[in-house]
């Protein structure tokens, strides 16, 4: 199945480290300009911080791109781009800030300090798989909409809208590994009665 884990949401985790703040917010994204968007947006609620290290992973070209932002070299980006790495995420973008509290944490501590900052940011976003799927539409009787509904269920698709008129419309998705066996349990439920329109391919989440 083609495949791949991002985040599910927008959101943010912090803790204090030798008294420096430390606060990681991540985010989905799909294209670069959303993840300089989301970095500018993150540096202007913390104007005052000493630091807002970055990083971001893209499934379109296999972008990958960090910044230490002041930090010495290697202890800040690298760090937090390698949580997003080993993680396996895509598609997400990661600031975490810092406010310094008077202490130097030296190379190892900045390093751990970051590190853990972006992984509890990925942790609170709520990593998840997202799955490749056909996006289909049908009509079917009343008399058929219960067998219709299993056939898609047990094909490991879901339903997401329902119209109720002289018909009943139905717009829904299955795995693309499944699409074939759907379209022959459909024929066999309802006699070949009714047939699927083919809309687009979209990725979901796999429960």
């Amino acid at each position: 199945m083609e495949e791949y884990s991002t985040i599910l949401h927008e959101a943010e985790a912090e803790f204090t480290e030798r008294r420096s703040r430390f606060i990681g917010r991540a985010k989905p994204i799909t294209t670069e300009e959303e993840a300089r968007k989301f970095i500018q947006s993150v540096r202007a609620m913390h104007r005052e911080a000493t630091h807002n290290v970055y990083a971001y992973v893209l499934r379109e070209g296999q972008t990958r791109h960090c910044s230490d932002d002041g930090e010495p070299q290697g202890t800040a980006g690298v760090p937090t781009l390698n949580v997003l790495l080993k993680s396996g995420v895509t598609d997400m973008a990661v600031v975490v800030t810092r406010y310094f509290g008077g202490i130097l944490l030296g190379a190892g501590g900045l390093i751990r300090a970051y590190s853990h900052g972006a992984s509890i940011a990925l942790q609170a976003a709520e990593p998840v798989r997202m799955g490749a799927c056909l996006q289909e539409s049908l009509f079917c009787d009343y008399s058929q909409y219960g067998k219709v509904l299993q056939t898609i269920t047990e094909c490991g698709g879901s339903v997401d809208m329902t119209g109720f008129g002289e018909h009943v419309a139905l717009n829904f998705h299955v795995p693309c590994e499944k699409a074939n066996v759907f379209r022959a349990a459909l024929a066999d439920a309802t006699c070949g009665n009714c047939s699927a329109k083919l809309l687009a391919k979209k990725f979901y989440r796999i429960l």
